[in-house]
């Protein structure tokens, strides 16, 4: 008898006004998957979370920074030696930081700049 395999479902990490994070958005209902959505200006991503989402993507906390922010300069961010768990901290801190929309899916995830790497993920 086979087994009756769950789908996993996908969530995006995002900001609704951001034009990348509507892009992927539109690309997700027009493939008809099944998601969930997460503003984190409204529910910030925990330090835990942002931990297990960098690993997923293989990432470092530095490379999710917006660095074109004004506050990103104002703390100085690229001159200071921040730990990598101080950089996560940020993060979780001032989601205005936070590169967008990040995909989950089961235990993989991306950074889906530019919106085409939905791709990567469906």
């Amino acid at each position: 008898m086979l087994k009756k395999t769950e789908k996993v479902k996908l969530i995006i990490y995002q900001k609704p006004t951001c034009s990348t994070c509507r892009q992927v958005y539109g690309t997700l209902k027009e493939s008809g998957v099944d998601f969930d959505t997460v503003n984190y200006y409204v529910d910030p991503i925990p330090k835990k979370k942002l931990k297990e989402l960098l690993k997923k993507m293989k990432l470092h906390a530095k490379q999710l920074f917006r660095t074109k922010e004004p506050l990103y300069k104002a703390m100085e961010i690229e001159e200071k030696n921040y730990s990598e768990d101080e950089l996560i901290e940020i993060l979780s801190l001032h989601p205005e930081l936070l590169q967008r929309p990040i995909i989950e899916k089961g235990n993989t995830a991306i950074l889906a700049r530019p919106a085409e790497r939905i791709k990567e993920i469906l």
